[in-house]
């Protein structure tokens, strides 16, 4: 295979999945084949949606999963405290060690492709995107270089050392939609990044968005040809892709930005269950709701939830009974 998208996913976003599945066949088409990463074992919802679509399969290789996981275990080794901090927050191994099974991709069957959170959705082509990769092996379209301080440890006198003032502001990425290519990390090229890492490097690492970190630091000390669609594009045509924005227009099921089609749109920091309890017809509001509805039964209408009243705020501070219970941990925070 040459080109395709891989997307990381359990049962626990399967909401999500279904929207974005239905958004990229929707708004890019059924050209690329559709690959899905599993994050943990959870995937009864996700093999039962599998089947009812024939561009889209698992990835199954475990020996490329294992070899990532053990990659992305020797990584955090190499950090001075976090292992033992993780330990004291109750942290078992790795934190969010299903965020690292994208290293696997990798070693993916795809010549080229475009990785994709499950929180996201496709509204335009992304055949530009992989025209780029005929140019260079990383290409992202994001404004993450507005905040290194979820890339990086910023409070590292050694950040700069590793890389300079100009290169932060201008290379870091979100990473949660990004295009690359098989093979650039290969067996001789990790072990040459274990090894920085290992004298002291480390230590640059942000061990709250741990994949991330670890993806920025590969890109960058690695020296590979990298694109960014936020630098390079003229202001005028340029979009946003954040759910934060609250500006963009929505006409036909497709959002702008000041007249340009956005090219994705990621619901970063909105929680999975969100979408599972609107799903489950909760009458919940956050920024762009009834796009995401629109994309989740987009092909089966009869399905979505019908709401009267004005919709609880996402973000309402729970009342006291909750709190209570909460603290009593006989429920969970979202």
């Amino acid at each position: 295979m040459t080109n395709g998208i891989y997307i990381l996913a359990n049962d626990v976003v399967y909401d999500q999945l279904v929207a974005l599945l239905n958004s990229i066949e929707a708004n890019a088409g059924k050209k690329y084949p559709i690959c899905i990463i599993p994050y943990d074992d959870r995937l009864e919802l996700v093999r039962r949606e599998i089947k009812t679509r024939g561009n889209v399969q698992l990835f199954e290789d475990s020996d490329a999963i294992a070899r990532w996981d053990n990659f992305a275990v020797e990584v955090w080794q190499t950090h001075p405290t976090i292992i033992s901090e993780w330990r004291q927050k109750g942290i078992t191994g790795i934190f969010r060690k299903g965020m690292h099974r994208r290293f696997s991709l990798f070693d993916g069957p795809f010549e080229s492709y475009i990785y994709l959170d499950a929180d996201i959705l496709i509204l335009n082509s992304l055949d530009f995107v992989f025209e780029q990769l005929n140019k260079h092996d990383w290409v992202v379209y994001d404004f993450q270089y507005n905040d290194p301080s979820h890339v990086y440890n910023v409070r590292s006198p050694k950040l700069l050392e590793v890389f300079p003032q100009e290169r932060i502001e201008k290379e870091i990425f979100c990473a949660g939609f990004y295009a690359t290519k098989r093979g650039i990390f290969d067996k001789e090229q990790r072990e040459w990044l274990l090894l920085q890492l290992m004298l002291g490097e480390s230590e640059i690492l942000y061990p709250s968005a741990p994949d991330q970190t670890i993806l920025n630091y590969m890109v960058m000390r690695s020296g590979i040809s990298s694109y960014n669609f936020a630098h390079e594009l003229p202001e005028s045509d340029r979009t946003g892709c954040c759910v934060t924005s609250p500006h963009f227009q929505e006409q036909d099921y497709i959002l702008y930005d000041k007249g340009n089609r956005l090219t994705y749109l990621h619901y970063i920091g909105l929680s999975a269950s969100l979408f599972t309890r609107l799903c489950a017809g909760e009458n919940i509001g956050f920024p762009y709701r009834d796009l995401f509805l629109h994309y989740r039964y987009l092909y089966e209408p009869e399905k979505r939830p019908k709401f009267n009243g004005k919709p609880k705020a996402y973000n309402q501070p729970p009342n006291l009974a909750t709190k209570i219970l909460r603290k009593l941990n006989f429920i969970k925070g979202i």
